[in-house]
């Protein structure tokens, strides 16, 4: 008989270098950055071909996300899951240091996705730090039309067309695929999002990327997947402890004063502290440490170090 599981499961996170990267995930977060490279993300919990998250201690280190969610799955995730027809784990789940502002993009929709050569995605994306002057565009102008949209964009003027959306701490946004978004400069977001790696770049600022040449646009697929009745959506209040619920994945933020299962009954959580350091299973996690409650582990209710804590949680829906 295998022994019950008595402590949480934490992943090495996988850095990726981006143009508009920085190091306030290294400098803020206190995160282990590859030296001289602007990153743009950590991705922390990823199950995908050519990126594979690697547990980072405890039972299963050195084992695979793929591995357990493909052998351990009933132990790990939950037997409510065991007949989830992903042969990978569903989400992807990623820390952003936008140092400059992102490309205007947007991610096929489910179904012109196959069609189009790639991937749905849908995202969330939850607030961690903003700077005062801090944005991101979501959506389009009210009352803009497709062809007002394409004129703007072969006369460089998309920007115009764009919702513009001040942002700040502890606020956050949900970005089905088909909105049209850019990230702006000055924010450090929690994205949890569906395993998915397709982004249709439509405008990108003029600049060019690492190796000094343009960065390649998808005109054609971005016109493709834009929702064009997508006006004006609104960010989500920092007060509001219920992030998103969506058909992949439902994420709610909640403050610990005690201990606390932060488990649904029988499937696990993805768990990540806000601001305080937390206690599971006799390990410490800080500000942007992800850990996996397993389904089937005991005595693993998260306590705060000290008065309180804010977690977000993230669950994937039956």
């Amino acid at each position: 008989m295998l022994a019950v599981m008595n402590e949480p499961v934490f992943f090495e996170p996988i850095a990726m270098e981006r143009v508009w990267g920085g190091r306030r995930l290294e400098s803020s977060l206190g995160k282990t950055l590859p030296a001289g490279m602007p990153i743009g993300e950590l991705w922390e919990v990823v199950d995908r071909e050519d990126a594979q998250s690697r547990v980072a201690a405890g039972e299963f280190q050195g084992r695979t996300l793929h591995d357990l969610w493909t052998t351990e799955r009933d132990r790990i995730f939950g037997p409510a899951y065991a007949a989830h027809p992903s042969p990978r784990f569903p989400l992807l789940v990623k820390l952003l240091d936008a140092s400059e502002k992102l490309s205007v993009q947007v991610h096929p929709p489910q179904h012109m996705a196959a069609t189009l050569g790639g991937e749905p995605k849908t995202e969330v994306w939850y607030f961690l730090e903003t700077t005062p002057a801090a944005n991101i565009y979501a959506g389009l102008k009210n009352g803009t039309t497709r062809a007002e949209f394409e004129l703007r964009l072969r006369e460089g003027g998309v920007e115009q067309t764009l919702h513009d959306i001040p942002v700040h701490c502890g606020e956050s946004i949900f970005i089905p695929s088909g909105r049209l978004h850019a990230i702006g400069a000055g924010n450090v977001i929690i994205e949890i999002q569906q395993n998915s790696d397709t982004t249709y770049r439509v405008f990108d600022w003029n600049r060019t990327g690492l190796d000094g040449k343009p960065r390649a646009l998808h005109i054609e697929q971005s016109l493709a997947s834009i929702d064009f009745q997508d006006f004006e959506p609104e960010v989500k209040s920092a007060a509001d402890p219920l992030v998103t619920d969506c058909p992949f994945f439902r994420v709610e933020k909640t403050t610990l004063c005690e201990p606390s299962d932060l488990r649904p009954s029988g499937r696990f959580a993805l768990a990540v502290p806000l601001d305080q350091p937390v206690l599971c299973g006799g390990r410490e996690f800080g500000r942007g440490q992800f850990f996996l409650i397993p389904a089937e582990g005991s005595d693993l209710a998260v306590r705060p170090v000290h008065k309180k804590a804010s977690m977000l949680v993230a669950t994937l829906p039956i």
